[in-house]
């Protein structure tokens, strides 16, 4: 079953940290099955509290969006980008692919 990865950036706090991510990041998903669904286009908070941006990722497998996650690589480019700002990074394992 696939599994999805949804990040929502709460809150910015030093845009200067978010663009090193964003020059670091790509690399972590050279080694990984992911497809990015949605990142950073138009968005509509209907519900809850606003955020600043949101990414959805789709991986193969729920085991895979969680090593991509807890990879060594990820997890040493994830502390510039919450340097960068506050997240919440919710991984679901979706439905079955009929």
């Amino acid at each position: 079953m696939p599994a999805y990865v949804v990040i929502t950036r709460e809150k910015t706090l030093d845009p200067a940290k978010l663009e090193a991510y964003k020059q670091d990041a790509p690399a972590v998903f050279e080694k990984h099955a992911v497809m990015v669904l949605a990142s950073h286009g138009r968005k509509e908070v209907v519900e809850g509290p606003p955020i600043d941006e949101i990414l959805i990722l789709e991986f193969p497998s729920y085991d895979e969006a969680i090593a991509w996650y807890r990879s060594p690589a990820y997890q040493a480019v994830s502390e510039t980008r919450l340097q960068g700002g506050e997240y919440r990074i919710i991984i679901t394992e979706g439905l079955p692919v009929l």
